[in-house]
């Protein structure tokens, strides 16, 4: 069991209103509403997260599109934890999370990749920065 941090939430609901603006800028449409209620609850609450599982489906149907249109691993190909490192000094990532993650949940992944952009320590986030944006979704090269 994930948890969904509630900045991915918003993420979401933004990418979203990208796509399905409001015609008459009140109405939400339908995956903007969906998402729109789990975050009001998780504010109402002063929650940070949301359990993935638990997730209302149309909710977690909108999260699911957006998160497939996020990069899936951090790993930008200099790896050191095949040579014996506990973190990887190219992505941030853990010799159990680099072991696991294709066995990892979105929300898992999700958390991971909170953790270790919040870090920032990274080279994936300084020296290699652009080759880490080489291939994403969006990027002149992806």
């Amino acid at each position: 069991m994930a948890g969904i941090h509630i900045t991915d939430i918003e993420s979401a609901i933004n990418w979203w209103r990208d796509r399905t603006p409001s015609p008459d800028g009140v109405s939400l449409g339908p995956e903007v509403r969906a998402l729109a209620e789990v975050y009001a609850l998780m504010v109402y609450y002063h929650e940070t997260e949301c359990d993935e599982d638990s997730m209302p489906a149309a909710a977690k149907a909108a999260w699911m599109a957006w998160y497939d249109t996020t990069p899936d691993t951090p790993c930008i190909a200099i790896c050191s934890t095949s040579q014996g490192d506990d973190l990887c000094k190219g992505c941030g990532r853990t010799f159990d999370e680099v072991q696991l993650w294709p066995e990892m949940s979105p929300g898992e992944k999700r958390s991971t990749w909170r953790r270790i952009s919040l870090e920032a320590s990274a080279w994936r986030f300084n020296r290699y920065a652009e080759r880490a944006r080489e291939g994403q979704p969006g990027s002149p090269q992806g």
